[in-house]
C-alpha cells in the first residue's frame, strides 16, 4: 500500500461521517410553539358593533311603547304634531302637541269647549294624527238630516236620496255617526257602516280624497260626496 492510500482514506471516511452529522442535523426532530392568542379587547374594537348584542347602540330608532307608527310627517319626526282646532271651543287656532295626543288633548290646549256645545259624535279619546283639523259643535243628526231632506226630519223624504241636496255645512267624516253619513247623497246604512270601518282601521281621514279606498265608493259617488265632507 502507498504511503499517501491511509491519508486519503482517511479523509474521506472524515467528509463522510460530517456529510452524516449534517444531514442527521438537518432532519432532526423541532419543538413548535403554538401562536400567541389575540387580545379579546383588541378582537372586539376590530368588529363592528352588533346592534342585537345587550348595550350595543341600536341603529334604527323604534316607537315608544304606546305610541302610534309614524306616518312620515315632518311633525311627528320631531315628536310633535300640529293641529287645527275650530268650532265652539274658548281659543281656536292650530296647536302643537306631542305626538300621540287625543283629541281631548287638543280641546285642552285650545281652552276647552264653550258651554252648552254638543258634543254628541266626537269621540275624544281618538288619537290625532299631524295636520288633522278637529272642529267642535257640530249640528246632531236630526237637524242635519232635516236640512238634507229640505224640511224637518221625516217630511221631505230620505235625506239620503241621490241627486238630493246635502248637508247645509260640510260634513266631517272623522266626527261623524252612522246616521249624519246616511244623510249624505247615496249613502245608506251598509256604506255608512264601511266609513266608519276604514274610519277606525286607519285611525280617521286625513284628506277627502281617501274616500275613494272606502269599498262602495266609485269616481261618480264620490264626486257627489266631496263638496259635502270633510276630515
Amino acid at each position: 500500500m502507498a504511503p499517501r492510500t491511509p491519508v486519503v482514506l482517511g479523509l474521506v471516511l472524515l467528509a463522510a461521517v460530517g456529510v452524516a452529522a449534517f444531514h442527521f442535523w438537518s432532519v432532526r426532530p423541532q419543538a413548535v410553539r403554538a401562536p400567541e392568542p389575540v387580545a379579546d379587547a383588541a378582537v372586539a374594537s376590530a368588529l363592528p358593533p352588533d346592534p342585537l348584542r345587550s348595550g350595543a347602540p341600536d341603529p334604527v330608532p323604534r316607537p315608544a311603547a304606546g305610541e302610534p307608527p309614524d306616518a312620515g310627517g315632518s311633525g311627528r319626526a320631531s315628536g310633535q304634531i300640529v293641529v287645527d282646532v275650530s268650532g265652539k271651543v274658548r281659543r281656536p287656532g292650530v296647536r302643537r302637541l306631542p305626538a300621540g295626543s287625543r283629541v281631548a288633548d287638543a280641546l285642552d290646549a285650545a281652552g276647552g269647549v264653550r258651554a252648552g256645545t254638543d258634543m254628541t259624535g266626537l269621540n275624544r279619546a281618538r288619537l290625532l294624527m299631524d295636520g288633522e283639523q278637529v272642529v267642535v259643535g257640530l249640528p246632531p243628526g236630526p237637524q242635519v238630516s232635516g236640512a238634507a231632506g229640505g224640511g224637518p226630519a221625516g217630511m221631505g223624504g230620505p235625506g239620503g236620496a241621490p241627486g238630493g241636496p246635502g248637508p247645509s255645512a260640510p260634513l266631517s267624516l272623522n266626527t261623524a255617526t252612522a246616521e249624519q253619513l246616511e244623510t249624505l247623497p247615496g249613502v245608506g246604512p251598509v256604506l255608512a257602516q264601511h266609513m266608519i270601518d276604514y274610519r277606525a282601521e286607519n285611525n280617521g281621514f286625513r284628506s277627502v280624497d281617501e274616500l275613494r279606498q272606502v269599498t262602495g265608493i266609485g269616481d261618480r259617488r264620490f264626486a257627489e260626496l266631496q263638496p259635502l265632507v270633510r276630515p
